[in-house]
């Protein structure tokens, strides 16, 4: 629409422009040349108008404009200006790459206005106006293929100028894509390293509870039984003495048991088997002779069929009933206790109770513990007064794939 409008702009300055040289070119006519009338008027508008369709249909404005400049000159009208909207066109074409048609319309408007000029008797300047019009010819065509040569190679340019400035758009997001993905590597690294150090900051304290509760149980439980044999054999010193030798053998068993738990608990903490069997129920029995030793009357039963359990719930049942009878040692009173396992396809439940005084066993850690490492393993632990008096404790631990 933009072309257009110029296209037209142009054709009407064209007309504005003959008109008035051709009425000034008056003044340098012969006598041979018929004034401008209305019809070479006609013509001169018809050719510049035609300039409005130079882009749109270039061939069919040239043809029209070459035409009227024939027939006006052909009528012996005054000026060298008609021509001018023809020249026009023939240049559009060789700008547009249609030489071929420019050469064809140049020679379709020479050969014509030509052979009027040589067989004309009454125009002695025939020559003059033949090499003017062959000069102007040639011009147009050479002027028009440079204009395009120059065109194209601008385009050209722009083109690549655009390209490379695609291509360095193209790179600068390459670079802000990496960047960016070297910034989110970065901080994936960056949250990697604070897992790291907050899951060994975690490990370490889990190993620090599981080596202070493995403490508590093992040596907790033989220390509460030295200290009950003491008692007891500073009794009996004075009354009867030939009892104190087996005070003082169970003193000396609690105290190897004692280092010897410690020893098992170093072992793991080396990375190393420990020394001796491993705490489980199978040194259930054990426990029950040591408490025997310190005066309690032990009743020992098993429900079920025995079978292996995990390691990590036969050690828990272990420590769990190592920790009822410590508590029953140091706070009970008690003169009796009941230790019984039962076993099932899902679980095995122990179940410690004893005849002393109900409620909390003290302020310690025991009764914590021992419901931590219940929870640990899948299990539960209840502990309260019993149902006919005294402390009941109450494990139960899943076997197999439950744990």
């Amino acid at each position: 629409m933009d072309s257009r409008r110029t296209d037209t702009l142009i054709a009407v300055g064209s007309l504005v422009a003959i008109v008035p040289a051709t009425y000034a070119n008056l003044s340098w006519t012969g006598p041979y040349e018929r004034p401008l009338d209305p019809a070479g008027l006609a013509l001169i508008t018809i050719a510049a108008l035609s300039l409005a369709f130079r882009r749109s249909a270039p061939l069919a404005a040239g043809i029209v404009a070459a035409a009227c400049g024939v027939v006006y000159y052909a009528a012996h009208y005054p000026g060298v200006f008609a021509a001018a909207p023809a020249l026009a066109s023939i240049y559009t074409l060789a700008v547009l790459g249609r030489r071929g048609d420019a050469i064809w319309l140049a020679l379709g408007l020479a050969v014509p206005v030509y052979g009027l000029m040589a067989l004309s008797s009454d125009d002695p300047a025939a020559g003059n106006w033949m090499m003017l019009l062959s000069g102007w010819l040639v011009a147009m065509v050479v002027v028009g293929e440079v204009t395009r040569g120059r065109r194209a190679y601008l385009h050209a340019v722009e083109q690549r100028a655009e390209a490379q400035a695609e291509r360095a758009r193209a790179e600068a997001q390459r670079a802000e894509a990496m960047a960016q993905r070297a910034e989110a590597e970065a901080e994936r690294a960056r949250e990697a390293e604070r897992s790291r150090e907050e899951a060994a900051l975690r490990r370490a304290g889990e190993e620090r509870l599981w080596i202070a509760q493995e403490l508590h149980d093992s040596l907790t439980h033989s220390i509460s039984v030295v200290n009950v044999q003491a008692a007891l054999a500073m009794e009996l010193l004075e009354r009867r003495p030939e009892r104190v030798r087996e005070a003082l053998a169970a003193i000396r068993e609690s105290g190897q048991e004692a280092m010897h738990e410690l020893r098992a608990t170093l072992g793991v903490l080396r990375q190393s088997e420990p020394e001796g069997a491993e705490a489980g129920l199978a040194g259930l029995p054990r426990l029950l002779s040591r408490a025997e030793g310190a005066g309690l009357r032990v009743a020992h039963t098993v429900a079920g069929d025995p079978y292996v359990l995990p390691p990590e719930v036969d050690r828990a049942a272990y420590r769990i009933a190592q920790e009822a009878l410590t508590n029953v040692l140091r706070h009970a009173g008690a003169a009796a206790v009941t230790v019984a396992v039962a076993y099932d396809r899902a679980k095995v439940v122990l179940l410690v109770e004893n005849d002393g005084e109900p409620g909390t066993p003290g302020p310690g850690m025991g009764l914590i513990g021992m419901r931590e490492r219940a929870v640990a393993v899948g299990g539960c632990l209840t502990a309260g007064p019993g149902e006919h008096g005294g402390f009941t404790v109450r494990a139960e631990l899943p076997s197999g794939a439950a744990a």
